[in-house]
């Protein structure tokens, strides 16, 4: 399913920038400009550096003229207005708006979906929220719902793309690879002997410290790296209790 966000009338070349910048996170790529202050907003050193690195976004972008331009393709247009109007597409939050949208559209990826951002001065106006299926209004606090342009993008983005499927979270690779048995065998003996040197372990009435210390050391599963830091401490607890080998 295409997504294309459509900023109206922006004043503000680093909210370009930032727009750029919220929809690449999300894997979005299709930014529409419709007559923005400046002519070459696309380029002004500002949007450049909001864009902290999603230049691809800004060199695919396009500038138009009108909103009819801009529409090309889409099928199913959402408004982002924080004030209801008395006339015009219901308005709804994303998060259950964006489930039944993709749910609808899931066998025709060909449908394009826009959204649609006004103004940093003066919002949305009346007839191009008219224009829309649907008016979204990001849940906020009442005392104070005023979101950055760039801001409301991020938001939008997400839950889009989260409707979408999301991404995957990338685990972190491990520094080194994992202790085996053998290993954890040896760091328990050495422990034992360094224990006994500064007097925490009684040889004569151990109870039950090297078993629990044992379970302790497996359910951390334990790095080769750790490993090593671990015998370094039981060396270092050893020789500050006199032990010097």
């Amino acid at each position: 399913m295409d997504t294309r966000f459509i900023l109206l009338n922006t004043s503000h070349a680093g909210n370009v920038g930032a727009t750029a910048r919220a929809m690449k996170v999300m894997g979005f790529t299709d930014l529409v400009l419709v007559a923005p202050r400046w002519d070459n907003v696309l380029r002004r050193e500002e949007t450049i550096q909001r864009a902290s690195g999603a230049l691809d976004v800004l060199n695919n972008a396009r500038i138009v003229a009108t909103l009819d331009e801009a529409l090309d393709g889409i099928s199913h247009l959402c408004a982002t207005a924080m004030t209801p109007r008395d006339f015009g597409p219901p308005t709804l939050d994303p998060r259950s708006h964006f489930a039944d949208l993709a749910a609808s559209h899931a066998q025709t990826p060909q449908q394009g979906v826009a959204f649609l951002f006004g103004s940093e001065r003066f919002g949305m106006r009346n007839e191009d929220v008219y224009r829309c299926h649907t008016c979204l209004s990001i849940p906020t606090d009442p005392k104070f719902g005023s979101l950055n342009l760039g801001a409301a993008v991020q938001v939008l983005a997400y839950e889009w793309r989260m409707a979408l499927g999301g991404f995957a979270v990338q685990e972190a690779v491990p520094l080194s690879e994992l202790a085996d048995a053998a290993q954890v065998s040896g760091l328990l003996d050495h422990w034992q002997q360094a224990l006994t040197v500064i007097g925490f372990l009684d040889p004569e009435s151990p109870k039950k410290l090297m078993p629990r210390l044992n379970q302790l050391f497996n359910r951390a599963q334990l790095t080769q790296e750790e490993i090593h830091i671990l015998r370094g401490v039981a060396k270092a607890m050893a020789q500050a209790g006199g032990d010097k080998r």
